[in-house]
């Protein structure tokens, strides 16, 4: 009776996470599988499947179920590292609203997908081939669609217009080409696009302005060309992640930019950017800020989480790709404390902005390999939350300013390769860095370069005749002093004898104390001698 009511029980099971599970040795656990007619989401997740096998849960449903069937395999890791050839799901989950198939070895083109898909994850994988089939059937449904990581190619199709749900649209690190289909500008909800490390060229769509819902865009590493759009700054303002990097923009930074009020990661580095850095930038309210809760949220918009995730039919975790000293850093989970500001290697030219030192909460600075000239800010020890500061490869000129020891936090600097002179301000964390942070500089020195001239002794002023420099100054300045020395002292002591003496010979009454000080010292000199010597006798005729 007893195991009758639990076989019935098992058989209403809507949801089964196997993930974590090794079932590579499992015996009929396929066949077990398929008795649970009301299973709905299935979880196999680095559950170490056989390799070289298509998953066997594609075959678990009947063809055209009714049910909604949720699948996830691979998912958080490559553990499982199922490979071959995904067959067609449209056929096999009917009304399936998520498919995630990350992280495995999955190759040949992307397999059809069920019509009513909402969250679509095949990153991580080897797909291949263009993704025009996409336009065979309604995308109007997808919210989340991450192809990143794969080998996909050919241009985008141009059919996204009228896309009401899609939110995160991933593409990143694969082998797409062409220029941006203006139809991507229909994707009126989209506040994710990533796009970098592909080959896509010629200038943004103008549609791209209509996504005003934008928080993280992502373009770098690519061959994307002409002037940074102005719209960026008028109609993207939500943007709190803004990466062009690695591309091929010229001309100078637009004004427009400095609207980006929310922005908190802005990287321009590696194009063809001259002109100055805008003034304006101090109008990045966020990075003004030494605090972060890493979490932002916009009113109208999802509950978007820079430091976790929100929900689009699954969970999404954002990422921000950081450059730094020539290695690449992923920020994920603690997306939303990090600040930073990189237009390294550019055409930048003439001075630092003064007022850059608003950003109280800037962690992250590089403005190296440009053209700035001028000094380093005085009043740099504001931005109290720097980290890492490169201003290296440029004509910056004058002494480094003594509010660096405000920086308690700098872990990373390199000032190295301008014309910076005078001596490296002591008594602070700038004598901890490596002789490397400051080469380049051949009018800088003090630790941690070599010692400054005159650091072990006195400067001395050398002495002018008419015949040019005295080069025994120091010898003649020794000479004199030792002269002055004795005159000093035999005038001393001849004015001291003749004050005491002078003063005995005019007064009587001075003579008559004087006398009578000797003759008290005299008796008492003569007392204390006899009684020793009367004391000392006395021991020795005890001895005897």
């Amino acid at each position: 009776m007893g195991e009758t009511f639990l076989v019935s029980q098992i058989r209403l099971l809507r949801y089964l996470d196997l993930s974590f599970v090794n079932l590579s040795k499992a015996v009929d656990w396929q066949q077990a599988i398929n008795k649970l007619p009301l299973l709905t989401e299935l979880q196999l997740v680095s559950c170490q499947l056989p390799q070289t096998t298509i998953p066997p849960s594609f075959d678990l449903l009947p063809t055209n179920s009714s049910s909604s069937m949720s699948l996830s395999v691979g998912g958080l890791s490559r553990n499982n590292l199922i490979s071959g050839i995904v067959p067609d799901l449209s056929s096999r989950l009917v009304d399936t609203p998520e498919i995630d198939l990350s992280s495995n070895c999955f190759n040949n083109p992307i397999p059809s997908l069920p019509p009513n898909v909402t969250l679509v994850n095949l990153s991580k994988n080897m797909f291949s081939g263009s993704i025009s089939s996409l336009c065979d059937y309604p995308i109007g449904l997808f919210g989340y669609l991450d192809l990143s990581n794969n080998s996909l190619s050919g241009e985008l199709p141009d059919c996204w217009m009228n896309n009401e749900l899609l939110s995160i649209l991933n593409l990143a690190n694969n082998y797409f080409s062409g220029k941006l289909p203006s139809s991507i500008g229909g994707l009126r909800n989209l506040q994710t696009l990533h796009l970098a490390n592909n080959k896509f060229v010629g200038e943004l769509p103008l549609s791209l302005q209509e996504c005003t819902q934008m928080i993280v865009l992502d373009l770098g590493e690519n061959k994307f060309a002409g002037e940074i759009p102005a719209w960026i700054g008028t109609h993207l303002t939500n943007l709190i992640v803004l990466s062009l990097r690695l591309n091929e923009f010229y001309r100078s930074i637009p004004p427009n930019i400095c609207h980006l009020e929310h922005i908190q990661i802005l990287d321009f580095s590696q194009n063809n950017i001259s002109g100055t850095i805008p003034r304006c930038f101090n109008n990045f309210t966020l990075l003004q800020r030494n605090t972060s809760s890493g979490t932002i949220e916009f009113v109208g918009l999802l509950d978007y989480a820079l430091s976790g995730s929100f929900r689009v039919g699954g969970n999404y975790t954002d990422y921000a790709l950081v450059q730094w000293k020539g290695q690449e850093w992923e920020y994920k989970k603690n997306l939303g404390q990090l600040k930073n500001i990189d237009l390294s290697s550019n055409k930048l030219v003439w001075r630092i902005p003064k007022n850059i030192v608003s950003f109280k909460g800037l962690l992250y600075l590089n403005l190296s390999r440009n053209h700035l000239t001028g000094t380093i800010i005085q009043r740099i020890g504001e931005m109290e939350m720097l980290e890492c500061l490169d201003l290296s490869k440029n004509q910056l000129s004058g002494e480094i300013p003594t509010d660096f020891a405000r920086l308690h936090f700098l872990s990373v600097l390199d000032l190295s390769d301008n014309n910076l002179s005078g001596k490296i301000p002591s008594s602070t964390q700038l004598q901890s860095f490596n002789a490397s942070s400051c080469a380049g500089n051949p009018d800088l020195c003090g630790l941690p370069l070599p010692k400054c001239q005159g650091d072990e002794t006195a400067a001395r002023v050398p002495a002018v005749t008419d015949h040019g420099i005295d080069n025994n100054f120091e010898e003649n300045q020794d000479k004199l002093v030792t002269f002055g020395f004795y005159v000093s002292m035999v005038l001393g002591f001849i004015l001291s004898f003749w004050a005491v003496l002078g003063t005995l010979l005019l007064k009587r009454s001075w003579q008559h104390a004087y006398f009578q000080f000797l003759n008290a010292i005299k008796d008492w000199i003569y007392v204390t001698t006899a009684v020793y010597a009367a004391r000392l006798q006395r021991k020795l005729t005890s001895y005897m």
